[in-house]
């Protein structure tokens, strides 16, 4: 990885940390979702300063380049930041099912 590649990916994982803890400053993401965004940047820093782990995993799984266990790691983080939504969307939309009926026998009962 060239010097340039690696100042790109500290600034890139610098300004993450920067816009999720300003996001949650000003409420518009919940600290539930914080932590692992945090964490991400942090996961970024930390193989770009340790770049003998991030070769280390590439080796253990079996890729090529360094490049395409990042690009894995990125789509398994997708696929579980989606997995994560669903079960909050099923949960809440599970919630309004129980309210709308609810509603429904409460104004049923007001007749």
């Amino acid at each position: 990885m060239t010097v340039q590649q690696k100042i790109f990916a500290l600034i890139i994982g610098a300004c993450l940390f920067l816009v999720i803890i300003e996001l949650v400053r000003r409420r518009k993401l919940a600290e539930e979702y914080s932590f692992l965004w945090l964490l991400t940047g942090f996961g970024i820093i930390v193989l770009i300063l340790w770049y003998d782990l991030l070769e280390w995993l590439t080796r253990l799984i079996g890729a090529r380049t360094p490049t395409t266990t990042l690009f894995i790691f990125g789509f398994v983080f997708l696929l579980l930041i989606n997995l994560s939504f669903s079960l909050k969307l099923t949960k809440l939309t599970s919630q309004v099912k129980d309210l709308v009926q609810k509603l429904a026998i409460s104004e049923k009962a007001d007749r």
